[in-house]
Parts: structure tokens; sequence; C-alpha cells
């Protein structure tokens, strides 16, 4: 077998356990800019492209589950036997106090400001100015930041300060859910 296929064999099953069990600490080590706080819920394995390095995210920045920052264009690919050098790249940059929800997929090029949530399942295919609420495929505002506060504090359960058993205690009484 060849070498390096061999040492894949071992390095990936690591490197994703790594991803799962740290994932913050697996996204520094292949190279994500991190300028603060950062959670990553589930595997970051997956979650940056091959160009991880192009990829800088500010402090206070919540990344949901199976997010995707893709830092390159692989469309180009069936065009490079005329043109060999072609290639379609971009930086991803997260400004501070971001939420992006399950599923995203952030596009290279693209710059999310501060004080913005992006909705589940949105792509992410232009510049996100500060204080928005944007969601969608591709993603569109829907509303300033200072509105969407103003509803969740309207909505809110008020238990968001509760974690691990307390705050399923808390959720089974609010809805009524077994004892």
């Amino acid at each position: 077998m060849n070498p390096k296929r061999l040492l894949k064999l071992i390095t990936v099953p690591v490197n994703m356990l790594h991803a799962h069990l740290y994932p913050v600490l697996y996204a520094k080590k292949i190279g994500v800019e991190m300028r603060g706080s950062v959670v990553i819920y589930g595997s970051s394995y997956k979650t940056f492209s091959a160009e991880p390095y192009l990829v800088t995210l500010g402090d206070n920045v919540f990344i949901s589950v199976d997010v995707r920052f893709i830092c390159h264009d692989g469309s180009t690919l069936p065009f490079r036997r005329e043109t060999p050098d072609l290639e379609l790249a971009g930086e991803i940059v997260v400004g501070d106090n971001v939420f992006i929800g399950l599923g995203a997929i952030i596009l290279a090029g693209v710059t999310i400001g501060s004080n913005c949530v992006v909705g589940a399942g949105s792509v992410v295919t232009k510049n996100i100015p500060d204080n928005s609420i944007y969601a969608g495929i591709p993603a569109k505002f829907i509303k300033s930041t200072d509105a969407f506060l103003s509803d969740a504090k309207d909505r809110s359960l008020k238990i968001g300060h509760l974690t691990g058993e307390e705050k399923v205690s808390a959720y089974k009484k609010l809805f009524k859910k077994g004892s």
C-alpha cells in the first residue's frame, strides 16, 4: 500500500475525532483565524473548505451544526483544459457577535458584519452589513438586529440562562412533556 494512503487511513479518523471532541481547537489547528471567543456546535471536520486559512472569525461567534464555509469555486474545473491557471477563491470574514444557523453555507468573498444572525439553511452569496438578520436561498435581509432582539425579548421563554438538566426540566414543564 502507498505510504501516503496508509498515513491518511490513520490521520483521517484521528482528525475527525479531534474535530468532534474539540471543534474550535481543530479549526485553529487547520488555520482558521479567530479573533476572540468562538463556539462551534457539533464537529468542525467538514465546516471549513480546503482553504481554512482564508476564514476569519470575530469575537462572540456561534456556528451551528453542519455550517459550511466555502472559500473556493470549483466551477472553473471543467474549463482548466483551455485555461489551466483559472481559479476563483476568496476570503470569508465574520464580524463580532454573530450566530450562523444550522446548515448555512457561506460562499467565498463574503463578509458577515457584526451583530448579525444568519438563518438556518441559508446560502450567503453576498456581504451582510452590520446589525442585520439574513435568511433564505440566497440569503436576503429579514430585519434589523434591533427589531429581532425586540421580538425575541417579547417571545422569550426566560430560560436562556439555564443549562443541562435544569434547562431540559424547564422545557418539559413549559411544554407539558412528561414529569
